[in-house]
């Protein structure tokens, strides 16, 4: 496997700024640039299988980014834990896709967003006057909508966060494996691959995970009916949405209901839907068949849209 560049982008905050760090594959002069987000507790090396499936199989140059999120992976850990929301993490995006315009002139912009990073690509793609350096021309959003089932966000609740110590690589893929069932079958090649950027060496000795554990505090302050006020503004957004959109769901996805897919469908984008059989929450876009829908998704030819 080719290993992808670190690179850092100065991001502004109420605190005096961070950096956020972010994963490039391809070529870095590439006029066309896909975004890969990853999910709450993840970080952008979850996206390498995809990146090199991408670059090999465009058929042109691209730029592949994919970002850790502020607080996850090598990127900064906010001062202000408050902040660890969807407005700081877009407005991070946007200088990403600044400094990326300034390397070299985009012309064509392209969001794949798991889960947070699909509402990530919500807010960036659903509000026209954002200062992007082109509007986003393809979206997928991976296993996420504008209405978040609870009881997902309450299972999630019950692990994020909370402080673990591993004594190796193994034990933590085993206990990583535990709270990641919905993620489908993978191969132990496969999932030590998905485990090893999620671990870091704790000055004491053995392993932690990644994050900031504070990323969790602002998520564990979310009530219901906050979540529920929170739709209406995810479908305005959602609704006024210009690109082709992609909706990819877990058969057993616990957190994107078939309703809300439906309701996608037939609305906004009108994004096409499809729905993977043996995956909850969320795919990790590994698998051949996951991987051809996505990359035929995003270099198929242009088309009238119906």
């Amino acid at each position: 496997m080719n290993d992808p560049t670190l690179n850092y982008v100065s991001c502004p905050d109420a605190d005096g700024g961070h950096r956020m760090a972010y994963w490039a594959w391809g070529d870095a002069q590439a006029g066309h640039v896909i975004v890969c987000v990853h999910g709450l507790s993840r970080q952008g090396r979850d996206f390498d299988v995809l990146a090199q499936d991408l670059v090999a199989r465009a058929g042109h140059p691209v730029r592949v980014i994919c970002p850790d999120v502020v607080g996850r992976g090598q990127s900064d850990r906010l001062v202000n834990a408050a902040h660890y929301q969807i407005p700081q993490y877009a407005a991070d995006m946007v200088a990403l896709l600044a400094q990326l315009q300034q390397q070299s002139p985009v012309t064509c912009l392209d969001w794949i967003g798991t889960s947070m990073g699909g509402l990530i690509g919500m807010v960036l793609a659903g509000q026209p006057g954002i200062p992007l350096p082109q509007p986003v021309h393809r979206l997928v959003l991976n296993d996420v909508g504008p209405v978040i089932q609870w009881s997902a966000l309450q299972r999630i609740g019950t692990y994020l966060g909370q402080p673990v110590q591993f004594a190796d690589e193994k034990q933590a893929a085993a206990a990583l494996w535990l709270i990641s069932t919905g993620f489908g079958p993978h191969t132990r090649e496969q999932w030590l691959a998905l485990t090893r950027p999620m671990l870091r060496e704790l000055p004491g000795g053995g392993l932690g995970l990644h994050y900031d554990p504070a990323i969790a505090l602002p998520f564990r302050a979310l009530q219901e009916e906050d979540a529920l006020r929170g739709e209406a503004a995810l479908w305005q957004l959602y609704d006024q949405i210009q690109a082709r959109t992609l909706l990819l769901r877990g058969a057993q996805s616990d957190l994107l209901s078939p309703s809300t897919a439906q309701a996608m469908a037939e609305r906004g984008p009108h994004a096409r839907v499809v729905e993977l059989a043996g995956v909850g929450h969320a795919p990790t876009l590994i698998a051949q068949d996951q991987r051809d829908t996505l990359v035929n998704f995003i270099f198929a030819a242009e088309a009238p849209l119906s």
